[in-house]
């Protein structure tokens, strides 16, 4: 198959928008709680009639403040409930929401309010402040910036602001809202030039909630509830924020991801959403500290059951032995992964980069089947997923109701849709180069099945060709190599060179348990580590497991261990966790040209 297009169950009227659903439920539904919050250290129910007054009072200040309609409001702030009730409150007097990274650099903040022509910027704390102060004092645009923490918040700012406003005031602005209007602009990540702007509309952020409604059944219905932990600023946890919303499902925030496991034991969520780095590193703690129990052997043998036990579900079920060690198992050991998500989620849903089917498997086995996903920034996250009722793990799913995905002639996924945006902000010749012929161009690579599952096969841009005119897709093999315990990154390398090679980071959580059950100092240094032979030994175990997977010519060959994990703040991730290769590259040229020295 090289075409598949699914009609949409769902319409969206010309007058309808995002902020309708606020005071829809709050007339219809005004004790649903659509929100859980912080307040004083308790988990606190926030009612549809509550976030309706707020969003309301927000929205009084913007007018206030002289926030007209079409005009671009900035957020800068990791995920937290302010956050959403500002965009809710953005969308109803009309203006559009830019979403900005709380890891930005002060350049990356400039370039995004500049570009945007942002008015005002609302940023969380002092460190916020500190990096864009200056930036705001150079812009002529951006008039004023808030802050949400401190003695007098933007929140209190704005509230006090408006209360001279009046509802009809707020309600004549809500109401000329139309859903082909503006919603919000997202930056693209930029793993390569700079961000470009994604211009998102009512009617697209509408219909991607609809499709997901539609899409992921009983998971997105009233009184689930999700802890939703990715920030705001991305696409993915954004479009299922308001799915989520739509849905009348209970939604908690947090940015405090070190004590992650702690806020799903008190908030216990039903399903979570993540990348799949965030998985893998659930997965790689468990094994590691499986092994630095003694307990290795044991969690080797239940991850095995669970994949087996999985992969049966394809092929008729499992028989009786499978299933009795799949009980035993679970007491012993799936029990506790599940408990570490609060003891009630039942799913998760994957997005933001390839998941992979050894993953799939084991969680599905485990007990918490990961619904993984496709989409990009300009189709408002999922324009594929696999669902209840149609999953095949390994793939991203087929097409959302509503769009289109299409398999071009060398291989690359082209897509059409409701989700599907209309163009770049200020950036016509971007936009002209990604949508031809009334198909999204996504730069990925992929094919469909005879049932029109997707799979994503690679990145045009960074197929690798070596010396001898192979072509390599790197992801397979990052995929495979970051599954081992003290592996946190791996870059795979060799475009015009003899062979393929990689670069390979260190778990630093993992180091110290290592060091232990091998007998080394545990204050050995990452240099000394990186030339340790028993290290270099079971790295190499990693690559050769990696290896076996694909051709002779698509193998690892040589790897350079490095001193130092690749880091957002180091520039060579971007903040949903994808290697920025042409950074990467660069501050480890020397590393790279090592591997091929004769």
């Amino acid at each position: 198959m090289t075409e598949l297009a699914v009609q949409a169950s769902y319409t969206i009227a010309d007058d309808d928008s995002l902020s309708a659903t606020v005071y829809r439920y709050a007339q219809e539904s005004p004790h649903v709680v659509p929100f859980r919050r912080m307040v004083a250290g308790a988990w606190t129910d926030v009612t549809a009639a509550q976030f309706a007054d707020e969003v309301t009072a927000l929205a009084k200040g913007l007018i206030a403040s002289g926030v007209g309609h079409g005009d671009r409001v900035a957020l800068m702030s990791p995920t937290r409930y302010e956050w959403v009730a500002l965009d809710f409150a953005i969308w109803t007097v009309g203006a559009c929401t830019v979403a900005i990274y709380e890891t930005s650099s002060a350049d990356q903040a400039e370039w995004i309010l500049s570009d945007s022509g942002s008015r005002m910027l609302i940023v969380a704390s002092d460190e916020h402040a500190d990096v864009t102060r200056a930036v705001v004092d150079r812009l002529d645009n951006v008039e004023e910036m808030l802050m949400f923490d401190g003695d007098r918040g933007a929140v209190d700012e704005l509230v006090e602001r408006g209360a001279r406003i009046g509802d009809d005031e707020v309600t004549a602005r809500r109401t000329a809202v139309r859903a082909a209007d503006a919603a919000t602009l997202v930056y693209t990540s930029g793993t390569t030039g700079r961000p470009k702007g994604a211009q998102l509309t009512h009617f697209n952020l509408l219909s991607e909630g609809a499709a997901a409604s539609a899409s992921l059944g009983d998971m997105m219905t009233e009184g689930k509830s999700t802890l939703l932990f990715l920030p705001l600023a991305h696409i993915f946890a954004r479009a299922i924020s308001v799915g989520a919303f739509m849905s009348k499902i209970t939604v908690g925030h947090t940015a405090d991801i070190a004590n992650l496991v702690d806020h799903f034991a008190v908030f216990q969520p039903t399903f979570v959403l993540s990348v799949p780095r965030v998985f893998e590193k659930v997965y790689n703690t468990a094994k590691q500290k499986a092994e630095d129990g003694g307990k290795g052997k044991i969690f080797a043998a239940a991850e095995s059951t669970a994949i087996e036990w999985s992969k049966s579900l394809d092929t008729g079920g499992p028989g009786l032995v499978l299933n009795l060690k799949h009980t035993l198992f679970d007491k012993l050991v799936y029990s506790k992964l599940k408990a570490a998500l609060g003891g009630r989620c039942e799913a998760a849903v994957s997005g933001g980069g390839p998941l992979g089917a050894r993953l799939g498997h084991f969680y599905r086995g485990v007990g918490v089947t990961i619904y993984e996903g496709y989409g990009l920034t300009e189709t408002t996250a999922a324009v594929t997923v696999n669902t209840p009722n149609a999953q095949r793990i390994g793939s991203v799913g087929r097409p959302v109701e509503g769009c289109a995905v299409k398999i071009a002639d060398d291989g690359e996924v082209l897509l059409q849709g409701n989700v599907v945006f209309d163009g770049y902000w200020k950036n016509e010749a971007a936009t002209t180069d990604s949508i031809r012929d009334g198909w999204f161009h996504t730069g990925d690579l992929g094919r469909l099945d005879a049932e029109g599952y997707l799979f994503i096969t690679g990145r045009k841009k960074e197929i690798i060709v070596t010396a001898a005119g192979k072509n390599v897709a790197p992801s397979g093999l990052e995929d495979s190599l970051r599954a081992h315990p003290l592996i946190s990154q791996a870059m795979v390398v060799g475009d015009a060179k003899p062979f393929i090679a990689a670069l390979i980071t260190l778990d630093p959580e993992a180091v110290p348990g290592w060091l232990e059950r091998n007998g080394k100092p545990a204050d050995t240094s990452m240099t000394a580590l990186a030339t340790d032979p028993d290290l270099v030994a079971e790295i190499d175990s990693a690559v050769q497991t990696a290896n076996a997977a694909v051709s002779r010519a698509e193998q690892v060959k040589k790897f350079s261990v490095l001193t130092t994990d690749f880091t957002v703040e180091g520039g060579e991730l971007t903040p949903t966790l994808k290697l920025k290769r042409n950074v990467v590259s660069s501050t480890y040229a020397g590393d790279i040209e090592a591997l091929y020295a004769k």
